[in-house]
């Protein structure tokens, strides 16, 4: 993908992530959705297992398996419809997509900056502060621009 169009997917990636927001607030009920829907609904476990054409016993199993993350996106979309819900599944940054990207870049700007600044010490042409921080600051900006494909090879 082009550089430009990395950008525009970015934001408006962000965008649409940004409605989900809130999402990262919420907590896991302690017995899971499934058991907490169906039982503010008022819904036994024997009537979900008629809805789903499952056996009461594979309900609970569904239920007990929910918390640890144990089931398939085909099984909690197929619940989700049995109790008349929607199932819900997105990857929800902690910031931004952009602010991920900034800060990757940030990290790996700052230790290619050390290595040079290092070598630039050694030959007595060291940069001043200011210098510095303006070469960081047009690092940055250009890897997040560019996000070239060794960008993410450096771990935070």
């Amino acid at each position: 993908m082009k550089t430009k169009y990395k950008q525009i997917a970015r934001r408006q990636l962000d965008a649409t992530l940004a409605k989900f927001s809130e999402v990262r607030k919420v907590q896991l009920p302690p017995k899971g959705w499934i058991r907490a829907v169906r039982e503010a609904l008022g819904m036994s476990g024997k009537q979900l297992a008629g809805r789903l054409n499952v056996s009461q016993p594979r309900v609970h199993k569904l239920e007990q398996s929910e918390p640890s993350g144990a089931l398939t996106l085909k099984t909690m979309r197929q619940v989700a419809e049995a109790l008349d819900c929607v199932f819900v599944y997105a990857l929800v940054p902690r910031s931004t997509l952009e602010e991920t990207v900034r800060a990757q870049a940030r990290a790996v700007a700052t230790e290619r900056l050390q290595r040079v600044s290092h070598t630039m010490l050694l030959e007595a042409q060291g940069l001043s502060t200011k210098e510095q921080q303006a070469s960081l600051d047009d690092a940055i900006e250009e890897l997040a621009r560019e996000t070239p494909k060794d960008l993410w090879d450096m771990k935070p």
